[in-house]
């Protein structure tokens, strides 16, 4: 039984020495943690979503401790939190934060059933990142929305849903946090965050096809074929056009909407606008009318006088016969 009690003993001492060397190399290589990093952390929505640039919330709280100490916070978001949380957080700072405007994620798709017909059936993993890896998918547009809900499983707060009529996934404004995650879902990069505006209002083009013009309008009708009639009309230079595609830049867009009313395929969407009022047509000149001929009474005719005709008096022509007699 001795070997056993040796053993213990062995064992004990091994054991102290590792934790005296283990106290002694924690004390030694010990990282102090900015006691804010964790106060930040409790402020932070916890969503860990990574629509702010980092991996979770403990990144955004330590950038911002750190972006304090170099003096200024200015360039960092919790897109879930909003501005209510960066209020919060600048002032547990010590710090100024600029109102940053509210973004949401838009679709720029409008390939429905009905404007981007299926020419093909996909067979396989029913994903878009899959999908995209084979080809074009199931219609002629190499570049619209494939419809099969990457997006929507990328979603943390139920913002994304696909509507089974049009097949294209939409958006719930008021659940969206902007936090950027169906965006990264999507291969084909159709999701983008874009400011809310004004009532939530916004204009942008709904198509992300950068074929020519008449190659992208066969794969689709209400694609953007680069026309450039939408770049004449806006008066703001918000919109450019590079590779035959019109892009709205949201920063100098004001809402005119006579982009929308020039496209000709309909591919730039107004959001949350009333309806237009209907144009008051021009009165039409009226042509002269013709007049009828009046119809002229009949002029009373004065009755002829006829002068009585004198009538010469006839010569009297006497016959020989008359003659003889007379004789």
């Amino acid at each position: 039984m001795d070997f056993i009690f040796y053993a213990v003993i062995v064992l004990g001492a091994i054991a102290l020495v590792a934790a005296v060397v283990l106290y002694a190399a924690s004390k030694k290589f010990a990282v102090q943690e900015d006691p804010r990093i964790g106060q930040v952390l409790e402020v932070l929505p916890g969503a860990n979503c990574g629509g702010c640039g980092f991996a979770g919330c403990a990144g955004l709280a330590g950038a911002l401790v750190k972006a304090c100490d170099n003096g200024s916070i200015e360039g960092l978001l919790c897109p879930v939190g909003g501005q209510d949380v960066m209020g919060q957080v600048a002032d547990l700072l010590g710090m100024a934060v600029a109102n940053a405007e509210p973004k949401v994620a838009v679709v720029r798709c409008n390939g429905s059933c009905e404007n981007r017909p299926r020419i093909t059936e996909y067979s396989g993993l029913r994903t878009c990142y899959a999908m995209n890896s084979t080809g074009a998918g199931e219609t002629a547009c190499g570049f619209g929305c494939l419809g099969c809900g990457d997006c929507v499983a990328a979603c943390k707060f139920d913002a994304i849903h696909m509507n089974e009529e049009t097949g294209l996934p939409e958006v719930d404004d008021d659940k969206c946090v902007a936090c950027g995650a169906c965006v990264k879902a999507c291969p084909r990069h159709v999701i983008e965050l874009r400011k809310k505006g004004v009532k939530n209002r916004r204009v942008y083009v709904s198509c992300v096809n950068k074929e020519k013009g008449a190659v992208a309008k066969k794969g689709c009708a209400v694609a953007c074929i680069g026309c450039g009639k939408c770049q004449k009309e806006c008066k703001f230079e918000a919109i450019t056009i590079e590779n035959n595609l019109s892009y709205i830049d949201f920063n100098k867009c004001r809402l005119c909407r006579k982009c929308v009313e020039a496209c000709p395929t309909h591919a730039i969407i107004d959001v949350n606008f009333p309806p237009r009022k209907p144009k008051a047509e021009a009165p039409k000149a009226e042509a002269p009318k013709a007049e009828a001929p009046k119809a002229e009474a009949p002029k009373a005719e004065a009755p002829k006088v006829e002068a009585p005709k004198v009538e010469a008096p006839k010569a009297e022509t006497t016959t020989i016969k008359e003659e003889e007699a007379k004789a």
